[in-house]
């Protein structure tokens, strides 16, 4: 992880709290390049990344468009464009339903889960590197301080 030449403020920020918002961001966005830059090798983004994962995750029932724009880590304003791109990739599949052909179903390919199995490894160990420093219980303890700040007041 390179986060660069640590910034230091001149003038304080507002509270305790702004900075450590601050620092989120800052962390999340030097390991989300790190995680792009390995997807790009890959040829895909981070969002198809995650809706592969969000699909592999659904297993054989697959999920509506709208189920999966729920459960993506960023939120996506056109999801129907994200999975027409998977679609022409080969990634994905999607189907109407028979009883209402409104809904449309979209299901992880053999091509799509091969990706991911590809990327299984190389992702875990990104992880293991960006996380090195800290030990399990840490790396604990920042899981459910980060699931605690996300919980709606």
């Amino acid at each position: 992880m390179n986060f660069g030449p640590e910034r230091r403020q001149t003038v304080p920020r507002g509270s305790l709290r702004e900075e450590a918002g601050v620092n989120v961001w800052r962390t999340a966005s030097a390991l989300q390049d790190e995680v792009d830059a390995l997807l790009r090798e890959h040829g895909i983004s981070s969002a198809q990344y995650n809706v592969l994962r969000i699909l592999r995750g659904a297993g054989l029932t697959g999920l509506c468009r709208n189920d999966i724009r729920d459960r993506l880590i960023a939120r996506m304003p056109d999801v129907t464009r994200l999975l027409d791109r998977l679609e022409a990739m080969e990634f994905v599949r999607r189907e109407r339903g028979i009883e209402d052909r409104r809904l449309m179903t979209t299901y992880l390919t053999p091509a799509g889960e091969g990706v991911l199995m590809r990327l299984d490894a190389p992702i875990a160990a990104l992880h293991e590197r960006q996380f090195r420093r800290l030990k399990d219980h840490q790396v604990r303890t920042l899981i459910d301080l980060l699931t605690l700040a996300r919980k709606e007041s």
